[in-house]
């Protein structure tokens, strides 16, 4: 006899499978990341730039918010009716990885920046269009959008002061 899912326990894999999806996104970056310590320790770094411990736990919350947004999206119609939205929000999952492997793997400066400026702009859209869906799934994206910002800043200023080591475009 086969058992129907409850809408509550659909609800939980989807909460899962958003989760699921926003932490391997991370590990896609953490791959790139693995010299990180050693490399990001031997650049120069702004006065403002805060300790490199900070980074693991602030994007460990800053995934889980975009899980649970995203969760609240799709269970407010799914990719039927909020498939822009949701395929926007996975195209700058996959920016978000790109920016590890650009900067951490290959030292491209120019070309990391260039991406977090277009990851920026993506979450805006993305938080602009989370929010017409459900206002708190917008919300939860607000932490990410400040904190992508404040990275922005800090790739460009370590670019700045670090002209031989992180590429330039050309």
């Amino acid at each position: 006899m086969q058992s129907k899912s409850s809408p509550k326990q659909n609800s939980l894999l989807g909460l899962i499978g958003w989760l699921a999806l926003c932490f391997a996104a991370s590990v896609i970056g953490a791959i790139a990341s693995i010299n990180a310590k050693e490399f990001y320790g031997s650049l120069v770094q702004p006065d403002w730039a805060p300790h490199a411990s900070l980074f693991g736990p602030v994007w460990i919350v800053l995934y889980a918010l975009m899980g649970i947004a995203a969760w609240q999206v799709w269970r407010a119609g799914g990719f039927i009716r909020n498939g822009n939205a949701l395929s926007l929000f996975i195209t700058q999952l996959g920016l978000n990885a790109l920016w590890s492997w650009v900067f951490f793997a290959w030292h491209e400066g120019a070309w990391a920046f260039a991406n977090i400026v277009l990851l920026w702009l993506m979450i805006l859209a993305v938080v602009m269009d989370f929010w017409r869906v459900r206002p708190l799934a917008g919300a939860l994206l607000l932490p990410y959008l400040v904190w992508v910002g404040f990275a922005a800043a800090l790739n460009f200023q370590v670019w700045q002061l670090n002209p031989g080591v992180l590429g330039h475009l050309p």
